[in-house]
């Protein structure tokens, strides 16, 4: 994996624990507006689209079965980029970040968005 790698949730999903309507993450849609207001982060980063349901198998592989959570930006191999924002998996050693606020920030410093208004 070359490319940072971003996780979203795929809109209008079920979660029978909750009720019967479908549902968004409002995470994930943050980051979708981001894509939107910058859309050359589409040829910067290889982004997909995953179900609600777990397993989450891609995510699973990169960075072990206990972080599954979306969004999620998986950093490319040979990538040294430093910042706050940035864990490690205990499982892969992948490094990532999650959270839509940190997503924000590293994207910011990394791909040079406009920082989110505090």
């Amino acid at each position: 994996m070359n490319k940072d790698h971003l996780f979203l949730l795929r809109p209008s999903f079920a979660d029978p624990k909750v009720g019967s309507e479908l549902f968004h993450c409002a995470a994930c849609a943050r980051i979708e507006g981001l894509l939107s207001f910058f859309p050359f982060l589409r040829t910067e980063l290889d982004v997909s689209y995953v179900a609600f349901a777990r397993p989450r198998a891609g995510i699973v592989a990169l960075l072990g079965e206990a972080q599954q959570s979306c969004p999620v930006l998986v950093l490319g191999a040979g990538s040294s980029v430093e910042h706050p924002a940035i864990r490690t998996s205990s499982v892969t050693g992948q490094r990532f970040v999650t959270d839509s606020a940190d997503i924000t920030a590293y994207l910011a410093a990394v791909y040079g968005i406009s920082s989110a208004h505090p």
